[in-house]
């Protein structure tokens, strides 16, 4: 493997190619428009039909597996087992984002079914988007649920969850640049409204928020912004009112290299975030130590990251699969507590 692989995230690359195709369609709103259920009035173009997940995969694709697979995930504690993929959930297509919701209930998660399709075809894919599967009694984890997020083209990924209301990140007519939404169930439907307003405490780089996690009365984000140690940054902002205040540098973690994709246990004892130091992600943890965050580990390297962990401390992560170096097919792996 070429030393300066990158792996980027996979909605973050469809919504770069989105905001100079498919949806310019309004003339590059700048996000106040709204796009909540039948807001404003305006017209939306009709969605793809929706296709069921395993049947949107191409034929012929091949399943990787940790036999077959050229890099697999190396995890650095006796912490938990080794990990592997999540039944039901890994498929030959590509699965990302994962987040587990505070009580364990539920997996959210991001699909597209072929890694090789540019964005503007998985926009009209119909399989596309942010799935949900709920934990059965005996542990394993149900079929996973489209949720449908929109009334026109769009894609929607980074799912997090708090309190039964979903943030997510999309690309869709009316605006330039990708969003933050909240997504609330009403009447077994769901009921979505933008929230850059809520966001614009974080200041004039509010626009630079990558993934974001809220927990208690903290927003933790990730961010190119000035004044973090070196490209992409965390950073932690407190609840003020209806929004969010100055953010602040979570200057333990940070280093020169990348942090991304923060998650907080629901305890508040644990972060964890992926770190990018320029031969592809790994997953690392920092417990807390008093009010502040101690000096972070390694915990599973080898094209791994994004991570998220449930009440049992189960640790769930995305995989990415290579060929030589192009990026073919992307798992969520578990790695069982001891």
């Amino acid at each position: 493997m070429s030393r300066n692989v990158r792996i980027v995230l996979i909605v973050g690359a469809a919504a770069a190619a989105l905001v100079a195709t498919a949806c310019s369609g309004d003339g590059g709103d700048d996000g106040d428009g709204g796009d909540g259920r039948g807001a404003g009035g305006r017209d939306v173009a009709a969605g793809p039909t929706l296709v069921d997940r395993e049947a949107s995969i191409p034929a012929g694709a091949e399943k990787a597996t940790p036999e077959t697979d050229e890099h697999p995930p190396v995890l650095h504690s006796d912490e938990w087992e080794q990990p592997a993929p999540v039944p039901g959930i890994s498929t030959a297509g590509a699965e990302d984002a994962p987040f587990v919701t505070a009580d364990g209930a539920e997996l959210w998660f991001f699909f597209t079914p072929d890694l090789s399709v540019p964005p503007e075809e998985q926009l009209l894919d119909g399989a596309t988007g942010i799935y949900v599967a709920t934990r059965a009694p005996d542990g394993r984890w149900g079929e996973p649920q489209r949720v449908v997020l929109s009334e026109g083209p769009s894609l929607e990924g980074c799912p997090t969850v708090r309190g039964g209301e979903l943030w997510f990140c999309t690309v869709r007519e009316g605006y330039a640049t990708p969003t933050w939404f909240r997504a609330r169930p009403v009447d077994g439907e769901w009921d979505w409204e933008p929230i850059g307003d809520e966001l614009d405490g974080l200041g004039p780089d509010a626009s630079l928020v990558g993934e974001l996690h809220v927990t208690g009365g903290e927003l933790v984000f990730d961010s190119s912004r000035p004044g973090g140690a070196g490209g992409r940054d965390l950073w932690v902002a407190e609840r003020d009112g209806e929004g969010w205040a100055e953010p602040t540098a979570v200057t333990a973690v940070n280093s020169a290299a990348d942090e991304s994709r923060p998650f907080v246990t629901a305890d508040g004892s644990e972060l964890w975030f992926t770190r990018d130091v320029g031969v592809g992600p790994e997953v690392w943890r920092s417990r807390r130590v008093g009010r502040d965050w101690g000096t972070p580990e390694l915990v599973v390297s080898s094209l791994a990251g994004e991570p998220t962990v449930d009440p049992e401390g189960n640790l769930y992560f995305v995989h990415h699969h290579l060929q030589g170096d192009t990026l073919v097919e992307a798992d969520i792996y578990v790695a069982t507590r001891r």
